[in-house]
């Protein structure tokens, strides 16, 4: 029989415009969150380091919560995992992981990305300010504004402490877990006195109102707020990312107002984690 011989071109993946190398040096940050199929940030910060000329890239790991310490005792001993990346619902979680907490992500007792450094691993948040960029990118601004937040979990209050910080002239925070929500008031309040107030899920008089829930994630979920109440004049944000479009922004769009899905926030804060997962120190 004839020798039959073929040839085969071994070339590197695209990610983008940039080439992904992916061999024994690659290092790995993944993003874990229960679900996770809705993120976007592996091919989002892969191509974002691979911009910066850094071999490493971004994966979903799905866990389940309750499972985060079996997850992160794995990654203690993996040398080629420079960090980790934190979404729903284990942002608080997070926090136990870290020997040091930037005072972002101590006010906001939430943490989405952490680095190992030589002092130990350190946590930050950098939703809010993702979320405060995402606004204004879209033509909005919180600064001397009205702002009601829906919700007061992981993402929620690293917004709201964002938000605050930008300078809105009040923040009205709700949240179904009343608990949740007063530790929030109470403890920006120390820091940002006379501008925090007990919100609802009426819109009424705000100028940005801002969905920090997961609520649109799936069919037949409620909308976060009274949508017959809004007005063209105000903003509305959201902090989900898939759909690309949440009801809420979609209905929000319907109206008049001017809106910035979740995709919008992740974007503006894509940089943020690539310069946390490399330069991150403790304060």
């Amino acid at each position: 029989m004839g020798r039959v011989t073929s040839k085969v071109q071994h070339s590197a993946p695209m990610v983008g415009e940039m080439t992904l190398r992916l061999d024994g040096e690659t290092q790995v940050v993944p993003i874990i969150g229960d679900p996770v199929a809705q993120v976007k940030a592996p091919a989002l910060l892969t191509a974002r380091l691979a911009a910066r000329g850094i071999n490493a890239v971004c994966v979903p790991g799905h866990v389940a919560a309750g499972k985060v310490s079996d997850f992160m005792s794995g990654l203690a001993v993996t040398q080629n995992v420079p960090g980790v990346i934190f979404t729903v619902p284990h942002k608080q979680t997070a926090m136990q992981f870290c020997d040091h907490m930037t005072t972002r992500a101590t006010y906001a007792q939430s943490v989405n990305v952490i680095r190992k450094t030589a002092r130990g691993r350190v946590g930050e948040n950098t939703d809010g300010q993702g979320y405060v960029r995402g606004i204004r990118a879209a033509g909005g601004t919180v600064t001397g504004k009205q702002v009601l937040l829906i919700g007061a979990g992981g993402a929620g209050a690293a917004i709201a402490y964002e938000v605050l910080r930008e300078g809105a002239a009040h923040l009205a925070v709700h949240d179904i877990d009343e608990a949740r929500r007063d530790s929030l008031i109470s403890r920006l309040e120390t820091v940002f006195p006379g501008t925090l107030s007990v919100g609802s899920d009426d819109p009424t008089g705000f100028d940005v109102v801002a969905h920090a829930t997961p609520m649109g994630m799936r069919d037949g979920d409620p909308m976060p707020v009274q949508i017959d109440k809004l007005s063209a004049s105000q903003f509305a944000a959201c902090a989900i990312t898939k759909p690309d479009r949440s009801p809420f922004i979609e209905a929000a769009a319907a109206i008049g107002c001017l809106t910035m899905p979740g995709l919008g926030m992740f974007q503006a804060q894509e940089e943020l984690l690539v310069d946390a997962l490399l330069t991150l120190e403790a304060d």
